[in-house]
């Protein structure tokens, strides 16, 4: 695991830097601490990076800004932040988690958690974009627009409703951590929306598929047939 920091307190930065080191212990490979914005968005440019820790306040600058520049990219970004009145905009934005301040050891070690997938999301505070490169630039993609997400190695192809297909450099796990309800996993390389799934089919062989309303027929894995069936007929 390889972490980076972006708070500019120092004292709150190094409760941050203490109790991430007592969480992942021998998994952390590497923990770097930034004060500024430009510095860590720098940073993210030249270094692989698999989890971020933001504040939203800092010297001033607005952590939004980063967001909006690394929405896309294949880590997972947790805020750390007075500021709870953003914490439904962050999470549009598709953050893991938002821990607000003052926070305790519990508190961001059930963050931590989150990122092992070990605790649940709050679906409440559900993501509405998510986002792609294209030429160099960022587009976001309204969630409403996505039929289905299809693993693509470490990377997931989104498939629009208009049958567009774009590149997302998060892999289908990380992004089935953020997606809300709607959206299930069926098959080790398929979620799909389910109000989007006109019926669920049978083959012989016990073979489960579902058939999107655009005609289009996506395999349900086996060991997720009941789940899905659970779901998608209620």
């Amino acid at each position: 695991m390889k972490i980076l920091v972006i708070e500019d307190e120092q004292r709150i930065a190094k409760r941050i830097l203490r109790m991430t080191r007592e969480f992942f212990l021998n998994a952390l490979l590497e923990i770097t601490h930034i004060e500024s914005l430009e510095a860590g968005i720098t940073y993210i440019q030249n270094h692989t990076v698999d989890l971020v820790l933001l504040d939203l306040n800092l010297n001033g600058e607005n952590g939004f800004d980063l967001l909006k520049n690394t929405i896309s990219e294949s880590f997972h970004t947790i805020i750390i932040s007075a500021y709870k009145e953003q914490a439904l905009k962050a999470f549009e934005y598709g953050v893991l988690d938002f821990v607000p301040k003052p926070f305790n050891r519990e508190r961001l070690h059930l963050a931590f958690n989150r990122v092992l997938n070990k605790e649940a999301i709050d679906t409440t505070t559900n993501i509405k974009f998510l986002a792609i490169k294209k030429r160099g630039e960022i587009k976001l993609i309204h969630i409403d627009q996505v039929l289905y997400i299809k693993g693509a190695g470490i990377y997931s192809e989104l498939v629009l409703t208009n049958s567009d297909t774009f590149l997302h450099d998060k892999s289908l796990e990380k992004l089935a951590q953020l997606l809300p309800e709607q959206f299930v996993r069926i098959h080790k390389s398929y979620i799909i929306k389910i109000t989007e799934v006109r019926t669920i089919k049978v083959s012989s062989g016990s073979k489960y598929s579902v058939e999107l309303k655009n005609d289009e027929i996506l395999p349900i894995g086996r060991t997720r047939y009941k789940d899905v069936k659970d779901k998608i007929l209620g």
